[in-house]
């Protein structure tokens, strides 16, 4: 099961690039129900998740770079490309910070997984962390993979603090 907030970020903590960092990109073979290939670094992933914004069931399998090059063929929709930054929180928890390149270059989430309900509407909101969209729809990474190019951009600057 997974737990999670996700947030807009209000600005970026100083000394980033002191935190360990991933560069991800991903793409969507489904939205409905969630099948997305990831490359993080050297590492290829198939991830299926079923519906629900802050609780839900997610598998993830390894594969290899070839088995996602051929997957790649079959995405839809926009390549979600960006940085990663692991930040460590309170009570073992992890801030995972997402700056967005390319289509949503100015973009930045930030997202804390949780191991039950309980911590994760208890948890106290670092300063950095802006406005909460968990359950707001529109926000996902599945979301932006299907949105219009048209309407990158607006949403974009709607979503900039």
């Amino acid at each position: 099961m997974e737990i999670e907030r996700k947030f807009i970020v209000k600005y970026l903590p100083d000394d980033l690039d002191s935190y360990p960092h991933n560069e991800i990109s991903q793409g969507y073979i489904s939205v409905s129900p969630v099948i997305r290939i990831r490359r993080s670094d050297d590492r290829y992933i198939l991830t299926v998740k079923s519906t629900g914004l802050f609780c839900r069931e997610e598998y993830e399998i390894e594969m290899s770079e070839e088995d996602f090059k051929k997957l790649s063929r079959k995405v839809e929709g926009n390549i979600i490309s960006k940085t990663r930054y692991k930040i460590p929180l309170q009570y073992g928890l992890t801030a995972e910070l997402d700056i967005f390149h390319d289509d949503f270059e100015g973009l930045r989430y930030v997202e804390v997984e949780f191991k039950d309900v309980e911590t994760a509407e208890s948890f106290e909101v670092p300063d950095f962390f802006g406005k909460d969209v968990t359950k707001e729809t529109g926000y996902s990474n599945s979301d932006l993979s299907s949105m219009r190019k048209e309407d990158i951009l607006p949403f974009i600057k709607k979503n900039m603090n």
